[in-house]
Parts: structure tokens; C-alpha cells; sequence
């Protein structure tokens, strides 16, 4: 549902052109994960249809430095397949117009994704990294406070670009980042509410 109402939104906006270049290399970019995650021998489990194109998620078994690493390569493969095809695009003999939309799409979809936003690529980049170093639970508290300041430096500075710009469309992603940021945030306190429920068990049963 959310994506034909971000199709309005850009209608609305006269960017759907910009919009369908957008949805085109957002699927491309999700083939990179794709391709990453098979080349890295991990099973897809799950594709979710998203206002900017379509999300996969793989099962990861195994040992857990390793897996790590193999989702941090898997989310960088994404941005990394929109900046590749910016840059082909630049060097392709094209309509001027037609190449300017292209590397802008992609730029704009590679940017996107690697803010520091979990569950966007650069927060899962960001938590793999962590991961590596912290336990599960820390690399999350992390993660989540990281995402929550900069949704809000980021909505201070999309506010002054809506003021100045008169984009709306920026307006209408900034909605989209909230509203995953607020569903992250309630499954990341979920989460510790449990762990702290196990900690707590754990420290009773062993007195």
C-alpha cells in the first residue's frame, strides 16, 4: 500500500520520472544484495515489497564473526551496484537529460542507503562492524541511539531544504524514515525488554 502512495506522491510532484528511475535501480540494488548473499552461500528468506523497491532478508547460520561479515559485504553490495552504474552512466554516450537522471538516481538511492539508520544498508553496515567487537545486545543499543540522533539531525536539515527548495518529496521521505525508525525502535525495546527479563531470570536462579 505504501508504495502507490509514494506513486502519487511524485505524481503530485512531477518527479514521476525521477520516481520509476528510482523504483528501476532500487530493484537493481536489491540484485546486488541478492547476488551477494548467493555468491556468499546464504539462502534468501524473505522479500518485502518497499515504498522505494523491494527489501530481501537471508538466513545466516554458522559461526557468528564470519556471518557478520558476510552481512556487512551483503549490504555494502547494494549502494556499491547503484555508485558502479552512476559511473558507467557518466561515461555513456546517452541523451545528457537521460544520463543526468540516471547517475542522480542512483547517487540518490546509494546516499539513502548508506545513512546510519538501521535497518537501512549504512545502520546494518554500521551494527555488522560493531557486532564484530561488542555483544549482540550492546551493538543494538548502539546502533539504536546512533539512528535516533540522526534522524533528527537529518529532519532539522531536511526542514531547512523543504523551506528552501520546496520539495515536498523530501518531506514525504522524511515521514518514511520516521516511521521505520519508530517500528525499529519499539522491536529494539521489545528486544531488550526480554533480554533484561533473561538477565534477571538468570542472576535469580543462579543465587
Amino acid at each position: 500500500m505504501q508504495i502507490f502512495l509514494f506513486v502519487i506522491i511524485f505524481a503530485l510532484t512531477h518527479q514521476i520520472e525521477i520516481y520509476a528511475l528510482i523504483m528501476l535501480f532500487a530493484f537493481i540494488h536489491e540484485l546486488g544484495h541478492l547476488l551477494a548473499g548467493i555468491f556468499l552461500k546464504l539462502k534468501p528468506k524473505e522479500l518485502s515489497i518497499m515504498p522505494f523497491g523491494i527489501s530481501i532478508t537471508f538466513e545466516t547460520y554458522g559461526y557468528k564473526k564470519l556471518i557478520e561479515i558476510k552481512k556487512i559485504i551483503i549490504a555494502i553490495a547494494g549502494p556499491l551496484t547503484n555508485i558502479l552504474i552512476a559511473i558507467i552512466a557518466a561515461y555513456l554516450n546517452i541523451n545528457t537529460n537521460l544520463k543526468e537522471m540516471i547517475i542522480y538516481s542512483n547517487m540518490l538511492i546509494a546516499t539513502f542507503n548508506l545513512m546510519p539508520l538501521y535497518p537501512l544498508d549504512g545502520g546494518r553496515i554500521l551494527k555488522g562492524i560493531i557486532r564484530l567487537k561488542k555483544s549482540e545486545i550492546k551493538a543494538d543499543d548502539i546502533v539504536n541511539k546512533i539512528s535516533n540522533y540522526i534522524i533528527i539531525l537529518f529532519t532539522a536539515i531536511s526542514s531547512i531544504a523543504i523551506l528552501y527548495l520546496k520539495n515536498f518529496a523530501i518531506l514525504f521521505i522524511l515521514i518514511y524514515l520516521w516511521i521505520i525508525i519508530i517500528k525499529e525502535n519499539k522491536r529494539y525495546n521489545m528486544k531488550k525488554k526480554v533480554y533484561n527479563a533473561i538477565q534477571k531470570n538468570s542472576k535469580y536462579i543462579d543465587n
